[in-house]
């Protein structure tokens, strides 16, 4: 942490400490939210602080269950046409009040070139406002997780994105600044009062809010704080009242910290590392032969049974993993299937042996990118991946740097290797298939396919999963899609992460799945 940066974040907490009214959460994390733009960047932070403005058309419950939000009703007319009924007398925060127009421009919009949301917004298909208050979507498509994709598309007001020429988002890879990247205008229970970037933002409740508030708070603060030591040493103090991503090491001794609690559940999330198998030579490494190492089975497989996945997760982890064989953030998205999570054993020896099938017996260099705040010790795992693959005179440069830089990076595939989570809501496997394995293409298909990963039989297969209505047959092509990934080694699978939250007492919080800390639901006292 930089000078600069301990002075801010010094003078926060102190502002936190000292001037916080009543009924107030002051809550960090490692790192911030990206943008307020909804619609600009798909991240787990970034969408949780903006889901707090904004709201989707349907949402989740306690127990990830789909529940109404701005859609009180829905059915589905013919295999290609849903028909929604939405929530009447409901108003932004500006006053305007909510429309079947705000639906249609909304999805309209998370599907633009610049829109991280576009291959979710893409599988609603063509929205068309009946009247004020009810929505037709006529898919190109069967989408069997319809409904699950309307909680991934957060509505906005036409006319205020209209008023700030705001019709596009953002394009958060090429650093594009405009109204809505500080701004933000919901129907959600929060409403944004101040937004400093990596310093503090600060959110009122929304007293025309159309819902019920189940907790008593009126302001939250956050405040992104780097050091781990640091988010400790302030929930302790007192200066904070949550901390939604304690260190590891810290655990144990919060546990016994009387005015502390930690509060444990699994995340919906896999971490796992990529590869580039699109160029012939790699960006970022230095390989005799100058050709790229990873397009070969051999070599992804060698670095896979060289890492000592029992080691990671009780020596820097500290149990806080649940190793996997598997892709999807869930087992429920391989339908529990024991064989997509079985992981290949650990074995440097027969890794040593595939390096020199592969003509790299001498290895090669290259550089793994890494973000440094926003996993749990994701700068940690990429040092300790290195000194697993260093034997196999793999020489691995690990290039760790904040999230607002590591994520632009990614999406313009400027990279060789990199670590990354994939995780949110939902547990079906279409939301790891299509943006993450398939073969990139238009409408969004792939865009999280940073190493250039293209199958055509991985991509048939996830392609029939997706319009595929019958469950016995979806089941069967979503499987065979996830053995065909497995079998190519096309990612590295590392582990779930297991979440344990930490609050002073008198907090209350609910511990989602998804890492989801809804403000509506929290009690301070």
């Amino acid at each position: 942490m930089t000078d600069l940066r301990r002075l801010f974040v010094a003078v926060a907490l102190a502002v936190l400490a000292t001037a916080a009214p009543a009924q107030t959460l002051r809550w960090a994390s490692q790192g911030d939210a990206q943008t307020m733009d909804p619609h600009s960047q798909n991240e787990s932070l970034t969408n949780q602080i903006n889901g707090q403005v904004y709201e989707t058309l349907v949402n989740r419950g306690r127990r990830l269950e789909l529940v109404p939000v701005l859609a009180t009703a829905w059915r589905q007319t013919a295999p290609k046409r849903w028909r929604l009924t939405l929530r009447p007398q409901v108003r932004f925060h500006d006053g305007t009040p909510f429309t079947a127009d705000d639906v249609v421009f909304s999805v309209q919009r998370a599907r633009a070139a610049s829109s991280d949301l576009r291959v979710y917004a893409a599988a609603l298909g063509e929205p068309k406002a009946v009247d004020a208050l009810t929505v037709d979507f006529e898919l190109a498509e069967v989408n069997p997780v319809f409904l699950q994709h309307l909680t991934t598309v957060p509505i906005m007001s036409k006319v205020w994105c209209e008023r700030h020429g705001a019709m596009q988002p953002l394009d958060f890879k090429n650093r594009q600044e405009g109204h809505t990247a500080r701004h933000a205008n919901g129907t959600g229970p929060f409403a944004l009062v101040s937004r400093e970037p990596d310093v503090k933002t600060v959110f009122r409740r929304h007293a025309g809010w159309w819902g019920r508030f189940e907790g008593n708070l009126q302001q939250v603060v956050y405040t992104p704080v780097k050091s781990d030591a640091t988010r400790s040493a302030a929930l302790i103090s007192g200066e904070l009242d949550f901390v939604l991503d304690p260190a590891p090491q810290d655990i144990e001794r919060l546990r016994r910290m009387p005015g502390v609690q930690v509060i444990d559940g699994p995340e919906n999330r896999i971490v796992f590392v990529g590869m580039d198998q699109q160029r012939d030579r790699l960006l970022h490494g230095k390989v005799p032969g100058d050709r790229n190492p990873f397009k070969d089975l051999r070599v992804r497989r060698a670095l896979y049974q060289a890492i000592d996945i029992e080691t990671l997760k009780a020596k820097l982890m500290r149990g806080q993993s649940l190793p996997t064989g598997g892709i999807t953030p869930s087992p429920l998205g391989a339908y529990g299937d024991a064989e997509l999570e079985r992981r290949l054993p650990h074995d440097p020896a027969a890794a040593r042996r595939l390096l020199a099938e592969a003509g790299h017996a001498e290895g090669f260099e290259v550089t793994l990118d890494c973000p440094n705040n926003r996993y749990i010790h994701d700068e940690e795992i990429c040092l300790a991946l290195a000194a697993m693959w260093a034997p196999l005179k793999v020489k691995v440069r690990v290039n760790a740097m904040p999230r607002s830089l590591y994520f632009p990076k990614l999406q313009k595939q400027d990279t060789s290797m990199y670590l990354l989570g994939w995780g949110g809501s939902i547990t079906d496997a279409e939301t790891t298939l299509t943006p993450l394995l398939r073969s990139r293409g238009e409408g969004g298909v792939g865009s999280w396919n940073f190493g250039g990963v293209s199958n055509p039989r991985l991509d048939e297969l996830a392609a029939a999963s997706s319009r595929e209505p019958d469950p016995v047959k979806r089941e069967a092509l979503v499987k065979a899609a996830l053995k065909e990934h497995q079998a190519q080694i096309h990612h590295l699978p590392l582990h779930r992460q297991i979440i344990p939250w930490a609050a002073r007492r008198g907090v209350e919080v609910v511990h989602r799945a998804d890492n989801w800390l809804e403000w509506s639901w929290v009690s301070v006292r």
